[in-house]
């Protein structure tokens, strides 16, 4: 059995009584005081996650934004040094080896930001056909990453002296003082919580003590640590992917309803030739909402079906109770042959029984990033 990797800051989890669990084989809080009052915190005040163990990588030389944008889907080209872009690196089939979030520095540097078990197969993906000059680093080990998010995420990174006045997925380099001294940190206004909120990357070594910092300002203002739980009932509210589940090597993004992260006018990219084909026919399934209306949860793996004695026409790729609506809620892969779509009804088999949904396009609550 591979034994599960530490975050930076796991001393701090476990001062506050957190729970751990395995994921991307990393050992991760799930929860603090609980995930439905995390996910509360996060929707009407401000909560702080780890998140360390998110991947990071550099590509740096001459021309790297040039190359970057020649094998990730969306367009570089459309953003300037300063401001990051959420975009996808695929197979030449089409599927998701990852989706990421890419931080143009320069047209001499990249920093990417990708999810903890897919970084190894990124990096080497990047570097199998980096032009000379041009290096990619896994820096996996080198960044911590602490989401700040929530209403009151603005207050509390202006608290502690950071930067706040920028646009969505626009990031800055600063200092932030810790009972350690100034280090540096990078501020990014973006998260996955459908609050506005903010990304700081420290240095590793500097994570705990920024994250003291910033657990204060939290604190201060009436919000508290969150973990993976809350983290992932609140994207599921958002319908924003995961990779494993509604993105994967064999789950396309025109499945995934994330074209819109596709450079479709760039003239390459990895797997162009099949997105391409895929969007032209018409994808044979498609992502979308469901929202129980009886009693029950929907979870991943789970059957739906046209009604009680209906086709299966579909699976659950991520499901949970919504904090927020009080019900279950879900993200499915529906055939499209099926005619099933948006204000339909089906119903999700729960181990022998069957949950009625309503189809909804997400996101189920409203975002204000």
């Amino acid at each position: 059995m591979t034994e599960l990797l530490a975050g930076p800051i796991a001393d701090r989890h476990e001062a506050l009584g957190a729970t751990f669990a395995a994921f991307g084989g990393w050992d991760m809080p799930v929860s603090y005081a609980g995930t439905v009052a995390e996910h509360t915190a996060v929707r009407e005040t401000v909560g702080i996650f780890d998140v360390s163990h998110l991947g990071k990588a550099v590509v740096a030389g001459p021309g790297a934004a040039g190359y970057v944008n020649r094998v990730l889907t969306n367009d570089l080209a459309k953003i300037a040094p300063g401001k990051a872009q959420y975009t996808l690196c695929c197979n030449e089939s089409g599927g998701v080896v990852d989706d990421m979030i890419a931080y143009l520095v320069s047209d001499d540097e990249v920093f990417l930001v990708p999810n903890a078990a897919n970084t190894a197969a990124v990096v080497a993906q990047l570097a199998e056909g980096a032009p000379d000059g041009v290096t990619v680093t896994d820096q996996h080990r080198d960044f911590g990453v602490l989401a700040v998010q929530g209403p009151k995420a603005t207050d509390a990174l202006a608290a502690v002296g950071l930067p706040t006045d920028m646009e969505y997925m626009a990031f800055a380099d600063a200092e932030m003082s810790t009972q350690a001294g100034a280090v540096p940190v990078r501020v990014c206004r973006s998260g996955y919580t459908g609050e506005r909120g903010y990304e700081i990357l420290p240095r590793w070594a500097d994570a705990g003590a920024v994250f003291d910092v910033l657990l204060g300002a939290v604190s201060d203002l009436g919000g508290q640590p969150a973990g993976l739980g809350a983290r992932d009932t609140l994207r599921t509210e958002m319908g924003y992917a995961l990779h494993g589940h509604e993105l994967s090597p064999q789950i396309s993004p025109v499945q995934a309803r994330a074209s819109w992260a596709v450079g479709w006018k760039k003239p390459e990219f990895a797997g162009r030739e099949a997105l391409q084909a895929e969007k032209a026919a018409g994808p044979s399934r498609r992502l979308y909402g469901l929202k129980a209306t009886g009693r029950g949860v929907p979870r991943a793996d789970c059957v739906v079906r046209a009604g009680a004695d209906g086709a299966e026409i579909g699976v659950c790729t991520s499901g949970t109770f919504s904090p927020t609506l009080k019900q279950g809620i879900a993200l499915a892969l529906l055939a499209t042959d099926s005619g099933v779509g948006k204000g339909d009804q089906v119903v999700v088999d729960i181990r022998g029984r069957d949950l009625p949904c309503e189809v909804v396009t997400p996101p189920f609550v409203p975002s204000h990033v």
